[in-house]
């Protein structure tokens, strides 16, 4: 994934146009001059292109004077932290930020903003990709690019709605640029059925990588199959599952960096392991609104700030459970936490905070996030091509997956260590088990935690294990639908239990 920019002028034409779905109430009004713009656009190659752009914006963050004000996109903080906190992996220490408390204690409500401002700007994604996919195919160009470009809006498309329908359950399936003004829920089998198709869709068309300097964080086949990958294992589909992780395996453009400690610097952004991710900060020649992400503000802990780091305010934290997974030679616990500050007079010990998102050579100071968001990796596909493998009986074959992941947390940055052993004869039941722990130690903070525990049915058996005192409930399992959707539009009804 090479660089791609993002032009100002198209985010404030296509957010214009943008016929939003954050509330209901949007579905009842009509703008002409929205409807102008949007005609006039979609003309060029470069509206195609400039189109799409503005769709991959709403991924990191836009400033959207179409809606007013500063709005963070998809990828930006929200979502990756929400996932977190709702499970064994993440604690708030956020002051005023109640609506991150309630979900880390599994008390949100429908009134919660966190999950108000996913549902928006998941919708708001969709829109765009709607309009593009729309629009695009009529517009006289390239045939492959127009092709290309039409594939990336479904990848788009459909890995928001991998997203809602894993969150949420039922939710409106909007496919078209015109929907219904007040659209009733769609089946989860639906919404799966059409995230496999624009899924599989976008594989088809796009490159396997691009040209240097022209296309990173734009989408590629490998992305769209490795997403797919995760799909059908949420599915539980494992066949498919599986033969959607190995054609990325096999496609041979990804592998693991040897040391864990360089999978998260800067110089690696876009690089081998990387199969689709989101950038911030200069975003490697991007253009974006917000200038830097929020790892470094979020997770660095406050106490560094007696060294010069002056914007690290520690708000969200690992749990002790966490941090206690890890074998003390696991490459992977020293690069992920910092436990220690060499302060004025010396250093000292701290909890376990999360650093792996700070490049400390590249951003000394720690003010800032330049910093990707891995949307996925190929440690994940790995992992998910041993979890189907397992499930469909080929023991060896899991074994051997598992343990590419298993041997690259053995490197401490100059051999292998003798820590760490691989695995071995573990029956079904075990590798689950072992499978689900790795993940947990290999993508801390990647917004993959509830996910994985929901997916596993595990909420009610590990969130008390790391907050002793909580225990998720069978709701749990999904999050309430944002109560002023519902308010206006009575074909959507309240998830059960909310």
């Amino acid at each position: 994934m090479k660089s791609f920019r993002i032009q100002i002028i198209t985010l404030l034409l296509i957010s214009t146009a943008m016929m939003s779905i954050v509330s209901c109430k949007k579905f009842l009004e009509e703008d002409p001059k929205n409807q102008v713009t949007i005609t006039n656009f979609y003309k060029t190659e470069s509206d195609a292109i400039a189109a799409v752009n503005a769709i991959y914006a709403y991924l990191n963050s836009v400033d959207n004077f179409a809606v007013g004000g500063n709005t963070a996109g998809v990828y930006h903080s929200t979502f990756w932290v929400m996932m977190g906190l709702a499970s064994d992996e993440m604690l708030n220490n956020q002051l005023g930020a109640a609506n991150f408390d309630q979900i880390s204690s599994f008390s949100h409500t429908p009134q919660n903003p966190s999950i108000e401002e996913i549902w928006g700007m998941d919708y708001k994604t969709i829109t765009l990709a709607n309009i593009a996919i729309a629009r695009i195919p009529g517009i006289e160009m390239n045939a492959t690019l127009r092709n290309r470009l039409v594939g990336e809006a479904k990848f788009l498309r459909g890995l928001m709605y991998f997203n809602l329908v894993r969150i949420f359950g039922q939710v409106p399936l909007l496919i078209e640029e015109n929907n219904p003004l007040l659209p009733e829920k769609a089946t989860v089998d639906a919404i799966y059925a059409q995230i496999e198709q624009d899924l599989s869709d976008a594989s088809g068309v796009l490159p396997l990588s691009y040209d240097p300097g022209s296309g990173r964080g734009r989408a590629t086949s490998g992305a769209a199959n490795a997403i797919l990958s995760k799909v059908y294992l949420t599915r539980e589909n494992w066949e498919q599952a599986s033969i959607y992780a190995k054609k990325v395996i096999d496609s041979e453009q990804y592998e693991l960096w040897q040391d864990f400690a360089d999978v998260f610097k800067l110089s690696s952004r876009g690089g081998k392991e990387a199969i689709f991710s989101v950038g911030f900060g200069d975003a490697g020649g991007a253009i974006v609104f917000w200038e830097v992400g929020q790892f470094n503000v979020r997770l660095l802990p406050a106490a560094l700030s007696a060294e010069g780091i002056q914007n690290a305010q520690g708000w969200q934290f690992p749990t002790e459970y966490l941090y206690n997974q890890f074998d003390v030679d696991d490459r992977r616990r020293e690069v992920t936490f910092i436990t220690e500050i060499n302060g004025a007079n010396g250093p000292f010990t701290i909890r376990p905070y999360v650093k792996k998102y700070w490049d400390r050579q590249m951003e000394p100071q720690g003010n800032n996030s330049s910093n990707d968001f891995p949307v996925i990796r190929y440690a994940d596909v790995l992992l998910i091509y041993a979890e189907a493998q397992n499930e469909l009986g080929n023991s060896q074959t899991a074994h051997d997956y598992i343990n590419e992941v298993r041997k690259r947390a053995r490197f401490d940055g100059t051999n292998y260590a003798n820590a760490l052993p691989d695995y071995a004869g573990l029956n079904q039941e075990l590798f689950r088990d072992a499978v689900l722990k790795e993940r947990s130690m290999e993508l801390v903070f990647e917004g993959q935690r509830w996910f994985d525990l929901a997916r596993t049915g595990k909420l009610e058996q590990r969130v008390p294990l790391a907050k002793p005192g909580v225990t998720p409930a069978p709701r749990n399992y999904l999050f309430p639908l944002p109560q002023r959707e519902v308010d206006l539009n009575p074909n959507l009804g309240q998830n059960e239990g909310y």
